[in-house]
């Protein structure tokens, strides 16, 4: 087959050394016969360095590094919804939506971010700076609602912190 699958870049990636020194590190944590425990932390790597994002050849390139067979990788990639298998913008907007956001008032952070961006979750802004994704827990329910944009997290949200937070955005 020679169409490229839509998550085929068509390019093979390469960690720079920065990210190689860093995954000697990553595999040091755990015992020489296990380096496939590291492919989370590796994955999580690759998206980083090679765009926000995980092409298959970026999947096939981590299953390399860690000698795991590519389809152990893709089932590890496409559980967690923390990897990205498709290109995001450049600044992931991930509103939580889960229990205790939403007894927080999740939606009305929900809906500032949807009119404030004009795009509903699962989409990227036309000009590629955001990308919106409802999210089920990001692990802060003691401080909801909350979102995290990119790294970086942000806590006890109201409708109008949220398009300060948008607006700060370089």
């Amino acid at each position: 087959m020679n169409e490229r699958s839509p998550l085929s870049t068509g390019v093979t990636p390469r960690f720079s050394d920065e990210s190689l020194k860093e995954i000697e590190t990553i595999f040091k944590r755990y015992p020489a016969d296990r380096r496939q425990s590291a492919v989370m932390p590796i994955l999580h790597l690759a998206q980083r360095e090679f765009g926000g994002w995980l092409s298959r050849e970026s999947l096939d390139y981590v299953a390399g590094i860690v000698n795991m067979p590519p389809i152990r990788v893709y089932e590890v990639a496409t559980f967690y919804t923390m990897y990205n298998l498709r290109p995001v913008g450049m600044y992931h907007v991930q509103a939580c939506t889960n229990i205790s956001c939403w007894l927080c008032g999740s939606d009305q952070v929900m809906d500032a971010l949807r009119r404030k961006l004009k795009i509903t979750p699962g989409h990227t802004t036309e000009d590629k700076r955001f990308t919106l994704a409802e999210v089920e827990c990001l692990g802060a329910c003691v401080n909801a609602p909350m979102m995290q944009i990119n790294d970086d997290y942000y806590e006890n949200l109201t409708a109008d912190k949220v398009v300060e937070i948008i607006d700060r955005l370089p």
